[in-house]
């Protein structure tokens, strides 16, 4: 396994905010991600919180945008955010649309032919980038998922599809139900293809729907005004109850940008 090597580094919050930047075995290129040192790591091990962004973003736009640091600071986290897909492939078309291809690579592992050996960020996010986390930034263990947006819906279907490996599950105004949303149908369908039957591993609604793992708790914040949903979405966007406890916060008169997230309890 290649070695991160370092980008940036900045004081924030008593802690270290950094970029790192390493060649993916899994996606086969250089990838960089945002990370966290709180003040206690200084001192102790600490859990690992990932954060998954949304449509267009880069490892930056959590730490820039968010103020997450002040929290994650307080209560001694690491918080890891990779980037949303590969780059620089040089694959036909990965950068004709803002919402698949580059910046959008929906936490899934491609099956078609022309996105599978690149565009495989699920496995990258729940094996690659956490063993190199493992390996080079001491840590408790432990560790949680988050996301926002697209990475909203890769923190719910990780969460699902691996029961009983995080320890907290959350989601910020995800594509929870991707196979009834246009963003979804067009990820889903370009790079799993037109069979409707290979989604469902990869939509949380319906992963819900079988789930048979631990008892999971997850919460979801979900705006009641969301910049982007009536034309997007034809159903509510909800992960229906099956051995798992569901907590909602509607945020009034917010939608799913950045500003609104900087506001999350």
């Amino acid at each position: 396994m290649a070695k991160a090597t370092l980008v940036s580094s900045a004081k924030c919050f008593e802690g270290l905010q950094k970029v790192y930047r390493h060649m993916s075995e899994e996606l086969k290129c250089e990838m960089n991600f945002s990370l966290y040192l709180p003040p206690q790591a200084a001192e102790r091990k600490c859990p690992v919180l990932y954060w998954l962004s949304g449509l267009t973003c880069t490892e930056r736009n959590f730490i820039d945008k968010s103020g997450f640091q002040r929290y994650a600071a307080k209560h001694g986290i690491i918080v890891v955010g990779p980037d949303t897909s590969p780059r620089g492939c040089n694959i036909e078309g990965e950068e004709e649309s803002w919402d698949f291809g580059t910046g959008a690579g929906f936490f899934i592992d491609a099956t078609e032919e022309k996105w599978k050996t690149n565009y495989r960020m699920y496995s990258y996010v729940t094996k690659e980038l956490p063993a190199l986390i493992n390996q080079e930034f001491p840590n408790s263990g432990k560790c949680g998922i988050s996301g926002h947006s697209m990475g909203g819906h890769g923190a719910l279907t990780v969460a699902l599809k691996n029961p009983g490996k995080y320890g907290s599950v959350s989601a910020f105004s995800p594509i929870s139900n991707p196979s009834v949303g246009l963003w979804g149908q067009k990820a889903l369908t370009g790079y799993i293809g037109a069979d409707r039957n290979s989604w469902t591993d990869w939509d949380a609604t319906l992963l819900a729907k079988t789930y048979s793992g631990p008892e999971m708790e997850i919460l979801i914040d979900q705006p009641q005004s969301s910049y982007y949903s009536s034309p997007l979405h034809k159903n509510p966007q909800k992960v229906p109850h099956n051995k798992n406890r569901h907590q909602w916060y509607n945020l009034p008169e917010q939608n799913r940008l950045y500003k609104c997230e900087a506001s999350y309890p």
